[in-house]
């Protein structure tokens, strides 16, 4: 019996050594690939939350943005919290109204003469719709002015109106820089604004009022106080949607007496004259419209064009004839 040779694979010690070195290496390679990846991730989570707190988002990240949900705020939202505040201003007026700290002409005059600057006497017989409604138009005034289209940050009006400038200044160069700028702002904004800023406000603004309201006036406190919340809720929000985000809001309160513009107004009592073909004016603003104002296309130079101001929410408004079906006493001078 023959036996043939077994073949046996064998290398030689030099070969395995080198097969082994290598192995080594690879594996080393591959785990310090791992570590390097951990790492981007770790940073890649550092920047999401840097970007969330210069946004003003973090801690809501989990959070959907919906209509009502997380840090988030659109036009659907806005209305709802306008028209809760425009409940809040009624009833203020219509409490004043029902045990008046004045007779109504006195509290027509004053409200007339804060809103024009023209102090004088005007014919008796306001009636309490008139002057329900002039004062809501007044407060309207105010809360345009000096509450949402002053970015009310700190308790100090210099320092607001500052801020403002800087605002404006920044929208004006780029838009979403503004945007995050703004929100970051009002996420280390006071909680709510001192009495003293708010009779401030007031008493610069509605002097001859004021004084007639007396202690009444606390009402009138507890109004800005909410106003100051729907502004924070305007500027310091997160835009729901990328198209909002180089786009903030302003408010506008159309004077008495001026045209009715059907774009900028919504009647809340229908008018007789204009049913008539006849020409009416506004006889009293009872809440603010809402537009959201967003910078213009870029044109060939690198201009761009005028700010774009598209109408959220249209003023409500009293026409004259409404107004004045309720009272004889015009409302101008």
């Amino acid at each position: 019996m023959s036996f043939l040779p077994q073949q046996v694979d064998v290398v030689s010690g030099d070969q395995y050594r080198y097969a082994l070195s290598n192995f080594r290496i690879a594996h080393e390679r591959v785990e310090e690939q791992r570590k390097q990846l951990e790492e981007q991730e770790k940073q890649v989570a550092l920047l999401r939350d840097r970007i969330a707190l210069l946004e003003g988002t973090a801690g809501n990240q989990d959070r959907a943005s919906t209509k009502q949900g997380g840090n988030s705020v659109d036009d659907f939202s806005i209305k709802n919290a306008a028209s809760q505040l425009e409940r809040l201003i009624n009833r203020w007026a219509a409490a004043i109204v029902r045990s008046p700290p004045a007779s109504f002409d006195d509290l027509y005059a004053a409200a007339i003469g804060d809103l024009t600057g023209a102090y004088g006497p005007l014919p008796a017989g306001a009636s309490p719709m008139q002057v329900q409604n002039i004062l809501r138009h007044a407060m309207s005034e105010v809360i345009s002015s000096e509450v949402i289209n002053v970015l009310m940050v700190t308790n100090s009006a210099d320092a607001n109106v500052q801020l403002t400038r800087i605002h404006e200044h920044l929208f004006s160069r780029n838009p979403v820089v503004a945007g995050v700028w703004r929100r970051q702002t009002f996420s280390a904004a006071v909680e709510s604004c001192s009495p003293e800023l708010t009779s401030s406000i007031l008493s610069d603004q509605l002097p001859m009022l004021i004084k007639l309201l007396a202690q009444q006036a606390q009402g009138a406190i507890a109004v800005l106080d909410a106003a100051y919340g729907f502004s924070r809720t305007l500027h310091g929000s997160s835009p729901s949607s990328g198209s909002a985000a180089d786009a903030f809001y302003r408010s506008f309160v159309p004077e008495i007496g001026s045209q009715l513009h059907a774009r900028q107004i919504e009647l809340v009592r229908k008018c007789l004259r204009s049913e008539r073909g006849e020409v009416d004016r506004v006889g009293a603003t009872i809440f603010p419209g809402l537009v959201k104002v967003s910078r213009g296309t870029m044109l060939p130079g690198g201009q761009s064009q005028a700010n774009v101001q598209t109408v959220v929410r249209r003023a409500q408004v009293m026409c004259e004839c409404a107004l004045n079906a309720a009272g004889e006493m015009p409302l101008s001078h």
